[in-house]
């Protein structure tokens, strides 16, 4: 019995080891540089401007004006928050400077008569400079109570919601650039031979089920020493519509077999 149960094991290891010995050649085929029999190369679609935005002021959120999914337009407003401490703030800091001002004006009147020496001219002096630059503060955290789209793109994801109160550094939305696509992929070294900057190519994008344009951009700068292998980054020369950042496909490369 117990012999019986050893020879099927052995001949079930013989089987398995002679299906894998007979596959290797197709696995280390597609394994290179991301290419398969027919020399195609794994791609996949990246966007150039992909980020998320974070609060700049510790302030209560008025309002997020978009939604996941949504499109909007560079310069678009995206969030405001609800600011009017610091709209205090810099009424204040005005009020402070105007009275810096006429106090220097004051003083160098006087010290135009020798009434006055010349440190409290200068203290009056460095007090108005000082008051301004407050001014210019303030004013510059105020200006961050809005924020502004960087690009023209769309929103992967709002992280945040109205009447909601964060603190700076606080992430509100990750945002995408879908209007500038690149294309990356990773191909044999020794395709460098022929492959240049320029070199046109066509991509079959899965996602979409149709082929597109291409066009190599750039060529990285050092070689993978295990694989064999160099990154590569190209665009969409023709129509861009419908593509999206995750998007991916095959790249056939003209004359590679």
């Amino acid at each position: 019995m117990v012999a019986a149960v050893f020879r099927r094991r052995w001949m079930t290891s013989l089987l398995v080891g002679g299906c894998l010995l007979t596959q290797a050649p197709a696995l280390l085929a597609q394994s290179e540089a991301g290419t398969d029999q027919d020399g195609r190369i794994r791609v996949q679609l990246t966007a150039l401007n992909d980020l998320v935005v974070s609060s700049e002021v510790a302030a209560r959120i008025e309002r997020i004006f978009v939604r996941d999914g949504d499109a909007f337009r560079s310069g678009a407003p995206l969030v405001s928050f609800d600011c009017r401490t610091l709209e205090a703030q810099l009424e204040k800091t005005r009020a402070t400077r105007d009275g810096a001002r006429h106090h220097l004006e004051t003083v160098q009147r006087l010290a135009e008569l020798n009434s006055v020496g010349k440190l409290e001219a200068d203290q009056a002096e460095a007090k108005a400079r000082e008051t301004a630059a407050d001014v210019r503060m303030v004013q510059s955290t105020l200006a961050k109570c809005q924020i502004v789209a960087p690009f023209s793109g769309r929103v992967v994801q709002r992280m945040a919601s109205d009447h909601q109160f964060v603190n700076a550094g606080t992430p509100l939305l990750s945002l995408v650039d879908t209007s500038a696509i690149e294309v990356r992929l990773i191909v044999p070294s020794r395709w460098l031979s022929w492959l240049k900057a320029g070199a046109l190519f066509q991509i079959r994008l899965e996602d979409l089920d149709k082929t597109v344009e291409a066009k190599v951009t750039r060529i990285g700068a050092r070689i993978d020493p295990i694989s064999q292998s160099v990154a590569l980054v190209a665009v969409v020369t023709g129509s861009s519509a419908g593509l999206l950042p995750g998007m991916s496909g095959w790249a056939t490369f003209p004359g590679v077999r």
